[in-house]
């Protein structure tokens, strides 16, 4: 067995550095002053009310993935047509997704009131408090998903497994951190916006009361909803892309090397290791961005926003850098370079899309002020112009994403050998999420900043303090939007890795059948009626996967998937804004019936019951959120055992194209909303209180299952699609429907099989004593080339 190269030690090194920063910078914020008993006793209802809702959500978790554990030994065991790891490896996914959101909560529920607290002495320490905070999340992610992926190879590759079957196994961990990922992200976002639709509506427009009033009985539950869906939910999203694009490429570039001939052979183990290299790597240099990070004094959203991007910007050079050296070393001469710049595209495709989200969601520019302009005549201008604004929106990162896949395809040698191009695809996954350490960071800064102005304005601190507050807000908002839509341009490329990946399954699930009958399996590939060729399964391309199973639009099969596969992100997201709708009517009520029967809320003389609204956010979720993701597990199982692999990738195209043009339009029509309104609230139209005020809070109202709900889950339903077909490969290739044989038009048992490809499986006995394809002398050791 070759030893693994040195350099692969850098991943699980890069991952311990991650964990043990992300501890100093957790004992750092913890260390810093709580504040006031009042900031201290606000903070608290959020923290008792945000661990109950994640025990809540836990156990209903943990019961899924004991019915899934179950079903995949069955898989395993009584149907043979998965490998009997796989069942674990899905729990560790599952796992460590979940650690990593609970970690990252824990932290920002400690972070709010400090946050605020470090507001009365500088913008600067406020904005490091907040941050430190937020890179808890991000290192604690990218150290928890590298320590999965690394402990999995070296325990399988020193246990002497071949290294197509690791990264097979491997793959399917992903299953779990997706699963995890949308129960906690689906969860999460129906929970915080049931609770802030049911606040802004009750409090802000008719009961006339600020934001963030302890008189709302409904503003803890919206503090508590953004920890669980905004930190915890988008942990857990970033982990499955983090890990997914990681798994999908080491996969690739098995399948790359096995394409590029025997004098490549040597080079198998550097290609399936390079992607894990880089992410180590990037995990290094990201703590390196999180200390650059600061700001001056009475700095405005764009300065705020510039002291912020800083970190990514270094860290994405810095990573580039790396990466140049890593796939020099790692990878041949003639390939390298092709898949370094790959790397830098994916790099610059992630810091494209975050730009471009900026300058359509923050208020510092004339898109969003558009909307608040329209707030003069009405709610239903804002609500137009910011449907538009979305729309129009999606045209950047759509071009950014097919510009950076075709670059990363041809500099790879894509044209010459599909799997390199779709290697160099990968590794512009890879390179995209290389800087997550800091990208995360920044996506957690915003909650983590709400909920500090939410401390701050419910502890009556002073108002210069709530202005710092705000401007930390108002910036916390465009990086929320910013992170989501990157979050959801990894996925579009994370999606594509997969989707050759799931090839990869399809032809490792076929030689498992045929190891288990002691059988050889080739492709039978029909031209007509008078010419067909056998291809053994390990040297079959990809391009005879695309021509054997006929992955092409002419084919009806592929087709319909297609279609169900867009349909299927329109019907999702249908189902979980209306389980919004649904459980904010609840909590409408219920701060209705508060301000009606408890005495003395609306003079500041009663206490509302916060906990009641807390558990019907609680409640809302759980049993809304179980629909949505049955059908995002369920489709592509369903369309597999009807139409086969080829119309399970017709499902996953469409999900993938439809879906993700979708969320871009949701992210960024609900951040430029949510910033609208705070740019009305900044004092222009009228400011708060005003009729331009109330019209952009029902624009904001709409957005808000956009951004937070629908949106950023659409990313994770895509990559969820695509890790419940690697899973389940086996079983549709195995006991798939052959619709083709249904109303055949031909009697004709001879002609009517030639129409149709076919995988032939030999005994191995039998080719033993059979001359070799290449060389027609009798070979016992090629079986393969039989």
């Amino acid at each position: 067995m070759v030893a693994i190269p040195t350099l692969w030690f850098i991943a699980p090194i890069g991952a311990i550095l991650a964990m043990a920063f992300a501890a100093l910078f957790f004992y750092l914020v913890k260390a810093q002053d709580p504040g006031t008993a009042r900031m201290q006793e606000i903070a608290g209802y959020v923290r008792e009310g945000a661990f109950a809702y994640l025990r809540q959500q836990y156990k209903g978790v943990i019961i899924f993935f004991i019915i899934a554990f179950v079903v995949f030994q069955i898989m395993a065991w009584g149907l043979g047509v998965l490998h009997w790891l796989v069942p674990f490896a899905f729990l560790t996914g599952g796992f460590f997704s979940g650690l990593a959101g609970y970690i990252g909560m824990n932290i920002a529920t400690l972070a709010s009131n400090r946050t605020a607290q470090a507001c009365t002495i500088s913008l600067n320490k406020g904005l490091k408090v907040a941050f430190r905070a937020g890179s808890v999340m991000g290192l604690t992610v990218v150290g928890l998903a590298l320590i999965d992926i690394s402990a999995w190879f070296g325990v399988l590759y020193y246990l002497n497994f071949p290294l197509g079957k690791i990264t097979v196994i491997m793959l399917s961990f992903g299953m779990g951190a997706s699963t995890q990922a949308l129960f906690a992200r689906l969860g999460g976002g129906i929970f915080t916006k049931a609770a802030d639709v049911g606040a802004d509506l009750v409090g802000k427009v008719e009961s006339d009361i600020p934001e963030d009033d302890p008189r709302n009985p409904a503003t803890i539950a919206d503090n508590v909803g953004d920890n669980v869906g905004d930190v915890a939910g988008m942990g857990a999203d970033l982990y499955e892309s983090y890990a997914g694009s990681i798994l999908a490429t080491a996969a690739l570039g098995m399948g790359a090397v096995s394409m590029l001939g025997e004098s490549y052979s040597g080079w198998a183990i550097n290609f399936v290791i390079a992607p894990m290299v880089l992410a180590g790597i990037g995990a290094i240099l990201s703590i390196i961005g999180v200390f650059i990070v600061s700001t001056k004094e009475n700095a405005g959203p764009k300065e705020l926003m510039f002291a912020l991007n800083k970190s990514v910007y270094l860290s994405s050079a810095l990573i580039a850098v790396a990466a140049f050296f890593i796939t020099r070393f790692l990878l041949p001469a003639d390939y390298f370079f092709g898949v370094f710049v790959s790397t830098v595209i994916g790099l610059l495709a992630g810091i494209l899309i975050g730009r471009f989200t900026e300058l359509d969601t923050s208020h510092s520019y004339k898109p969003t002020r558009g909307i608040a302009d329209q707030s003069e005549y009405g709610p239903a201008t804002v609500i137009l112009e910011g449907l538009a604004v979305g729309m129009r929106s999606t045209a950047a990162p759509v071009i950014v994403i097919v510009v950076g896949i075709l670059t990363a395809f041809i500099c790879s040698h894509g044209f010459s050998s599909i799997e390199m191009g779709l290697y160099g695809i990968g590794f512009g996954a890879v390179g995209m999420l290389a800087t997550l350490g800091v990208t995360l960071a920044m996506d957690a800064f915003g909650p983590i900043a709400d909920n500090a102005g939410g401390n701050a304005q419910m502890s009556n601190l002073p108002e210069s303090v709530r202005e710092m507050t705000d401007n930390l807000d108002s910036v916390g908002n465009t990086t929320a939007a910013t992170g989501k839509g990157f979050a959801i341009g990894s996925a579009a490329l994370t999606a594509m890795a997969l989707l050759a990946a799931y090839l990869e399954e399809v032809r490792a699930a076929l030689i498992l059948m045929g190891d288990k009958a002691g059988k050889v399996m080739f492709l039978n590939i029909h031209y007509g009626t008078k010419f067909s060729e056998k291809i053994p399964l390990a040297k079959a391309s990809i391009a005879d996967f695309i021509s054997f199973y006929q992955i092409n639009v002419l084919n009806p099969k592929f087709l319909m998937g297609i279609f169900v596969g867009a349909m299927v992100a329109f019907v999702f997201s249908s189902l979980t804004i209306k389980a919004v709708g649904r459980a904010a009517g609840k909590m409408v009520k219920e701060v209705r019936r508060q301000f009606k029967e408890i005495p003395g809320i609306m003079e500041g003389t009663g206490k509302p019951d916060y906990a009641r609204c807390v558990k019907i956010s609680t409640v809302g979720a759980q049993h809304e959120m179980l629909l949505p993701a049955l059908i995002g597990i369920l489709t592509p199982i369903i369309a597999g055992l009807i139409l086969g692999v080829s119309g399970v990738l017709g499902v996953l195209v469409g999900a993938l194209s439809s879906g993700f043009v979708l969320a871009v339009m949701m992210n960024n029509s609900g951040g430029a909303w949510d910033n609208a309104k705070k740019y009305v609230e900044s004092g222009s139209h009228g400011g708060k209180g005003s009729e331009s005020h109330k019209a952009t809070i029902v624009g904001d109202t709409v957005g808000d299952p956009f951004k937070d709900t629908a949106g950023p889950c659409i990313n994770i339903l895509v990559k969820l699609m695509s890790m419940v077909s690697i899973v389940f490969a086996g079983l549709i290739v195995g006991y798939s429907l052959n619709i083709e044989t249904i109303n055949a038009p031909f009697s004709n048992a001879k002609l009517q099989t030639a129409l149709h490809n076919e995988v032939i499986a030999i005994d191995k006995a039998a080719l033993i004593n059979t001359p070799c394809m290449d060389c027609e002398d009798i070979q016992p050791d090629c079986i393969q080339n039989k």
